[in-house]
């Protein structure tokens, strides 16, 4: 693939909602899209990385400068074989992975139309539907909470993962269990604890979770190793993870039962790809989470849901929890018994719908 050109561009999607987490509240989303033309064949990628840098270092700015000045110049330089080829090329630059990933994916976008394959089947995926889970956010209340699982629930959502942080955690799982007693519910801490808190943590243990993920420090193996041997719940790792070698070495550690995989977080589907296979040797399940990406974002993470290790349901959920309008054609929809078809045409799957994306940008450049 000889790429002809390049474009980025920052859009601004206001949240239906404001989504809060142990370490802020996102009311706006600011998203960079790359856009990549080979051939006169168009692929379309997402960076999602957060406004702030509390999830990772990376911001839409950090992302804006590594792709212009860095990652755009190498890849215009070359022709590729493939776009695996790309992550052995990008290794030079230490992390910025949700840049890297953003750049690699628009090529797997181009190399499944140029096949003539959905990318899910490109990519490796086996299924034809993928189960859906969904992410609640910090609420003002335990009963605003309460309504709101209930009705992600009545839609059909297969598994309930709600944000905690200290104060905001035995209570609220405590009054989700009492209403609802049989559904998949995990908490996720966002690296909002530390051993320290063992003892409390041990609490968890009473409410039957799936898992509670990143309860510590973003970047450690060590500690959730230790806390790992004294509590009963699995612990999943997210943002400790993001190369295969980091999932190896958290799974000899036992410092998890269960990996969270984000496309962005681990460099996009080669990375994705090698971290999967890794786990899936060693029999510890995955699932796609999420970082309230637009619908292009969420169409990759259909893709890489499809995969075979991906057996419990991710955060992949409907463009209408989050937009009154979202950026691709259809829009993603979640069946009544909480799954999403994965794509049949050739490529992503889903149209990007330019007008809407020409409506939301805020900066574009072009490289050529």
């Amino acid at each position: 693939m000889k790429i002809e050109r390049i474009e980025l561009r920052l859009i601004q999607m206001p949240l239906l909602s404001p989504f809060e987490t142990s370490f802020g509240r996102t009311t706006l989303r600011r998203i960079v899209l790359v856009r990549v033309d080979v051939e006169g064949r168009t692929g379309w990628g997402e960076v999602t990385a957060g406004e702030s840098p509390f999830y990772s270092y990376e911001t839409p700015e950090t992302a804006w400068h590594i792709l212009r000045d860095f990652l755009i110049p190498w890849t215009l330089k070359k022709s590729w074989n493939d776009p695996s080829d790309l992550a052995p090329a990008f290794r030079p630059i230490r992390g910025h992975y949700m840049a890297k990933a953003a750049l690699e994916n628009a090529l797997w976008d181009i190399a499944a139309q140029e096949k003539n394959l959905p990318l899910a089947k490109l990519v490796g995926g086996t299924v034809e539907e993928i189960p859906c889970g969904v992410s609640i956010g910090i609420k003002p209340s335990i009963p605003e909470l309460l309504e709101t699982v209930a009705r992600e629930v009545a839609a059909g959502y297969q598994r309930i993962k709600v944000k905690v942080k200290p104060g905001w955690d035995v209570n609220v799982l405590d009054a989700i269990r009492a209403r609802f007693p049989r559904i998949l519910l995990m908490a996720d801490a966002n690296s909002a604890y530390s051993l320290a808190d063992i003892t409390h943590l041990k609490e968890f243990d009473r409410f039957n979770l799936m898992m509670v993920e990143q309860p510590l420090g973003w970047d450690d193996l060590l500690d959730h190793a230790r806390l790992q041997k004294q509590i009963t719940t699995p612990v999943c790792l997210d943002e400790s993870i993001h190369t295969a070698d980091d999932a190896r070495k958290a799974i000899e550690m036992g410092a998890c039962k269960i990996i969270n995989i984000k496309l962005g977080r681990v460099g996009g589907f080669t990375g994705a790809r090698a971290v999967h296979e890794v786990c899936r040797a060693r029999h510890v399940p995955v699932w796609c989470g999420g970082m309230l990406e637009s619908g292009i974002g969420r169409a990759h993470n259909i893709a890489m849901s499809a995969l075979p290790g991906f057996t419990l349901p991710g955060d992949v959920s409907a463009s209408k929890r989050y937009w009154s309008e979202d950026i691709i054609e259809p829009e993603v929809t979640v069946s009544a018994h909480g799954t999403i078809r994965v794509p049949l045409a050739a490529g992503l799957g889903y149209s990007p719908k330019l007008a809407q994306i020409d409506k939301l940008t805020v900066r574009k450049e072009s490289f050529e």
